[in-house]
């Protein structure tokens, strides 16, 4: 990848029926627009996705658009552990998160 690349870090969640309600507007209210102040990334798509599994609660993804490469890692560097471990915090184990990184290629 080069560092002039537009790149989106891509979230799956799959969340727990118990707090998917609370979890979901957490997410709209705070989580989501707290990353975008960050100024790493120019905006955030939201989805539920469909014909999946919900036995164990809805999968969602979150997708966070960086203008650059350099956006990114400047992320990871000075905010995700952050983010994380306030997740973590106020959910615990009742959501697991998979996380992935896609070039934009046209």
């Amino acid at each position: 990848m080069s560092s002039q690349s537009q790149l989106i870090y891509n979230i799956t969640h799959k969340v727990s029926h118990a707090i998917h309600i609370s979890w979901l507007a957490w997410m709209q209210q705070d989580h989501i627009p707290r990353i975008l102040d960050t100024g790493c990334f120019t905006k955030a798509s939201f989805y539920r996705l469909k014909e999946v599994d919900d036995t164990e609660g809805p999968t969602y993804v979150v997708q966070f658009h960086a203008a650059l490469e350099a956006d990114y890692e400047r992320y990871l560097q000075d905010f995700a552990s952050t983010f994380r471990q306030e997740a973590f915090n106020k959910w615990g184990d009742q959501f697991i998160a998979f996380r992935t990184i896609m070039e934009v290629v046209n």
